[in-house]
């Protein structure tokens, strides 16, 4: 599935409606470019999550947040600084990605093999000054079911 978001809004927006779709455990991998709106589509997914946007900032040097909301727990993981993808074992990334949390992670293709089986991934791209082109790919059974639910809910 492919959105194109005009705006800054429009990708809040857009996060907020897949928020609407999250469960227990869902993992969320970002990948794009510097300045393609990740964390702005991280804001987005904790805001329909019932956290407030504003607390949402990019954890570049702390690497993992949490922030409790109405519905469910984020983890906020930003792989930006992460020099290899063996670092990512020192941090025990495995807990915050199988509890009772949603998990969101920036950078996912820092990852290399440490990425998880099944996620949902959703590249964001630079399409213009403001526009982004939103690629949702889902990456296991549940995931696809996911994506379904997202775009019905996006297109609804």
């Amino acid at each position: 599935m492919e959105i194109i978001s005009h705006s800054v809004n429009d990708t809040l927006k857009i996060g907020r409606r897949i928020a609407k779709k999250l469960q227990k455990g869902d993992i969320i991998c970002l990948f794009g470019e510097f300045g393609s709106g990740k964390t702005v589509f991280t804001k987005g997914i904790a805001s329909g999550l019932g956290i407030k946007k504003a607390a949402v900032i990019s954890p570049s040097f702390v690497l993992i947040r949490q922030y409790p909301g109405r519905k469910l727990t984020l983890h906020h993981l930003d792989l930006y600084r992460l020099k290899t993808p063996k670092d990512i074992l020192t941090l025990g990334y495995q807990e915050y990605l199988y509890d009772e949390a949603a998990t969101v992670i920036e950078w996912a293709d820092k990852l290399g093999g440490f990425l998880p089986d099944e996620y949902l991934g959703i590249t964001l791209k630079i399409k213009g000054q403001r526009e982004r082109r939103i690629k949702i790919i889902p990456h296991g059974r549940h995931y696809r079911g996911l994506s379904n639910a997202i775009q019905k809910e996006i297109q609804g």
